[in-house]
């Protein structure tokens, strides 16, 4: 019993550890780990988004979200991210806000299709 309270004990520091290091990191790798991190979240907040909102589109707005999702990938990819000879880049920072519009973008949807309906017309990607 005292192991498992010490094996506990030593996570739980581990943790705490692990998010205080986020708040200011001490070098490069972890500001990287950290800033995946919050990446991480946005990126599946906005896949549960996606599937909410594919959820209760018929047929034609599920194509076009897809279809808008696809579109929005490729820039936000061509926007955050760059490919070298020997090495690829992504600009983390420019993913995870870019993530997080639209993310709110999907969530604006999900509430439009809650109270007056969906509109096809609105999901298509600028």
């Amino acid at each position: 019993m005292k192991k498992m309270l010490f094996a506990l004990l030593f996570c739980s520091s581990g943790a705490a550890l692990a998010n205080s290091a986020c708040d200011i990191p001490k070098n490069d790798f972890d500001g990287l780990y950290c800033l995946n991190k919050v990446y991480q979240e946005a990126d599946k907040e906005l896949n549960d988004n996606y599937k909410k909102l594919n959820l209760k589109l018929d047929s034609d707005g599920k194509r076009n979200l897809k279809s808008a999702q696809l579109s929005w990938i490729e820039e936000r990819n061509n926007s955050c991210s760059k490919r070298e000879a020997n090495a690829f880049y992504v600009n983390l920072d420019c993913a995870t806000s870019t993530t997080i519009k639209r993310s709110q973008f999907l969530q604006d949807r999900i509430r439009e299709c809650s109270s007056s309906g969906c509109q096809n017309s609105k999901l298509e990607w600028q």
